[in-house]
């Protein structure tokens, strides 16, 4: 499926800025409908910026989302905030994330959304928090998910993987690497948070009965061995479980994980995986 086979006019995009209800109030969030006013989307995708846990907020993945509701006017998008860690270390963003699920699947009419089919997604330190909240959701009994799409996730605390651990000894992304180990002592500064499933999916051991996974990483991203050992263990524990790695990207800034995720290759293969979703019964 093409991303731009039912690409709905411009001038069709309709962005809200609202409230949502997070674990201890309220938080900042953005809804994103494209195509004909006034009609329910069958598919609601929920959607978790990235900036390591520790900065980032709605504009981040602006364009990204702009983009992907234009190119499938058939979803609603929501993204919303989350508690950083310089507020609230873990688990505040993870109950956050699964909070503001909760909140919308009470909160259909407000936008926009028929209750079929929610996607968690997210990119960078959002998709380890989309992760979380497919398991949260099973193991706390919802809400039900029809997909989870993590988008070059940050899923290992340890930094153990092989392109996480070639950045110290290449000087360019020395800072990279830095700015890696940072954000976790900031999410995580109790050291025994580490081995959590809910802070790193990576290491869980109960990877069963998710829902179906869509794992975009990125040719020269230091996230892709984690985003693809993860699509791994997946399959092995019986997830229906796509993953791609997608072509590098020129980059400026080595920083800038959002723009080498975006655009034809991300958005085509989104498109794809969630028309392939199997929509859950109203409710």
């Amino acid at each position: 499926m093409s991303v731009m086979a039912d690409i709905a006019p411009i001038e069709s995009l309709k962005i809200r800025d609202i409230e949502v209800q997070g674990e201890q109030g309220p938080l900042a969030a953005r809804i994103y409908t494209a195509g004909t006013a006034g009609i329910k989307r069958s598919s609601l995708i929920v959607f978790f910026h990235g900036g390591g846990f520790v900065e980032g907020d709605l504009d981040d993945a602006d364009d990204f989302l702009r983009c992907l509701v234009l190119g499938n006017p058939d979803h609603v998008v929501l993204a919303s905030n989350y508690t950083l860690a310089k507020v609230r270390p873990f688990p505040a963003a993870v109950e956050d994330a699964h909070a503001v699920l909760m909140w919308a699947k009470k909160n259909k009419t407000k936008l926009g959304w028929s209750g079929k089919q929610m996607v968690v997604s997210g990119i960078e330190a959002g998709a380890n928090l989309a992760a979380v909240c497919a398991l949260m959701s099973r193991d706390r009994g919802g809400p039900p998910l029809a997909g989870q799409i993590l988008i070059m996730p940050m899923l290992d605390p340890a930094l153990s993987t092989c392109s996480m651990r070639s950045l110290p000894t290449c000087p360019e992304l020395v800072e990279v690497a830095d700015a890696c180990a940072a954000a976790y002592r900031g999410y995580l500064p109790n050291a025994t948070d580490r081995c959590h499933p809910y802070a790193s999916p990576l290491h869980s051991s109960r990877l069963k009965n998710l829902p179906p996974a869509l794992i975009l990483s990125s040719e020269t991203d230091p996230l892709r061995d984690e985003a693809e050992q993860y699509g791994s263990k997946l399959i092995a524990n019986g997830v229906k479980t796509t993953v791609r790695r997608m072509p590098a990207e020129p980059l400026l800034d080595q920083e800038a994980r959002n723009e080498c995720a975006c655009k034809v290759h991300a958005l085509s293969e989104i498109a794809s995986f969630v028309a392939g979703l199997a929509p859950e019964p109203e409710s």
